[in-house]
């Protein structure tokens, strides 16, 4: 049996129907929830995109008076989250469909989480015991669907969503945000352009890098982690040079959810510099994890030793013509496989400006992914490493004077 044709029935971390064409499942499933009238909620971008009219038209076929809300950007706001409750309430929907790439799952669980809550969104920053103050009884049943190979938001505890008044990224977070329902079909991959599934497939990798790096002892995060990364080398080229070969598609979309499982470890320095840079910018999250993973990683070769002759050797690198095993293999391969799937190697060549550079490094440290890190950095590391990232500068770093 091949990747091509199978499916599956799975329930760690949530419950996940996988294969393809299973979409064809999302109407009785919508029934079987309780959904009679479900929003189903995408980012802008696929708003008329024939995946979404398909899917409305499954839906409606089979008598639910499903609606769309797409009200939402790369990264997704507060207003948006507003808007997006305003139109949950103002349809009387009884259910959220989470439809599409990270941008477009963050919203819609935070939306489904929003629809029943008293107090405003940034009470529920995942700060302390700030999920207590949740009114469980009104969140909606969401089920899931993803279209993008990265995030895995689809099975994920947190929404990240920007603050527009600090340019902040905020982690939304409550246990039963998570989707009680993904439908994986990797038929709706197919269409992502090269660019979108390379960035989103290097954002998958960087999940289960960072969650595998990160301290502490979670031997089931770290087998994920490392099967996660092993099917992202074997699959991902192969997505982005042909992004008709379902093989490849389905097993990206796998890697993706295995990356947000693993990630429940910790994550590290990469998400801390991207999601302020995202919040600032407007920048794709998947982009700037993509440009940033090689420029942390040096940062964090002292720590890094063990790890990485363990990936050296799950990767297969010795047999790939990697010299030397270890640290400076991986850091080689990562270098390669970025070049590979067209990722660019600096910030500045997608439009990231110099301007804020202390400021960013400020804000990295104060990011809920530092702690995560597998070394402590201070603002004044984040802000060298965010300097080198800008002009390409891969020599050996020390720590920030």
């Amino acid at each position: 049996m091949t990747l091509k044709t199978i499916t599956g029935n799975w329930n760690y971390p949530t419950r996940i129907l996988f294969g393809p064409g299973r979409i064809k499942e999302l109407p009785e499933n919508c029934k079987k929830f309780g959904m009679k009238r479900p929003l189903l909620i995408t980012d802008a971008g696929l708003k008329d995109h024939a995946i979404v009219q398909n899917t409305i038209a499954l839906c409606k076929a089979a008598g639910l008076e499903a609606a769309v809300f797409a009200n939402i950007k790369p990264n997704p706001t507060g207003k948006n989250i507003d808007d997006g409750v305003k139109a949950y309430k103002d349809g009387k929907h009884d259910g959220v469909i989470a439809f599409g790439g990270g941008s477009g799952l963050d919203a819609a669980k935070a939306i489904a989480l929003m629809v029943g809550q008293t107090r405003p969104l940034w009470d529920f920053v995942d700060e302390g015991d700030n999920y207590l103050r949740v009114n469980e009884a009104g969140m909606a049943p969401v089920i899931a669907v993803p279209t993008t190979s990265g995030t895995g938001s689809e099975v994920g505890r947190c929404s990240v969503v920007v603050n527009e008044d600090t340019h902040e990224k905020k982690l939304i977070f409550h246990p039963k945000i998570m989707p009680a329902l993904v439908i994986a079909d990797p038929e709706l991959t197919v269409g992502l352009p090269p660019a979108i599934t390379a960035a989103t497939g290097v954002d998958a990798f960087v999940h289960c890098f960072e969650a595998f790096c990160a301290p502490g002892f979670h031997p089931q995060a770290d087998g994920i982690a490392l099967e996660g990364m092993r099917l992202i080398a074997e699959y991902l080229p192969r997505a982005y040079r042909d992004g008709k070969d379902i093989e490849a598609r389905a097993a990206m979309l796998i890697a993706a959810t295995m990356g947000a499982a693993s990630f429940q470890k910790g994550l590290g320095g990469v998400h801390a510099l991207a999601h302020p840079l995202g919040g600032t910018y407007d920048k794709p999250h998947g982009l700037l994890n993509a440009v940033l993973l090689p420029y942390v990683v040096l940062r964090n070769r002292s720590a890094l030793a063990e790890k990485m002759d363990q990936l050296s050797r799950t990767l297969h690198l010795a047999g790939k013509g990697y010299n030397a095993a270890g640290f400076d293999a991986v850091l080689k391969w990562i270098l390669d496989f970025r070049k590979q799937l067209g990722i660019p190697n600096t910030l500045a060549e997608i439009g990231v400006p110099s301007d804020r550079i202390q400021e960013i490094g400020k804000m990295a440290t104060q990011d809920p992914s530092a702690g995560g890190n597998p070394i402590p950095l201070t603002a004044a590391d984040y802000a060298d490493i965010f300097s080198r990232a800008l002009k390409g500068d891969l020599s050996d770093m020390k720590a920030a004077a």
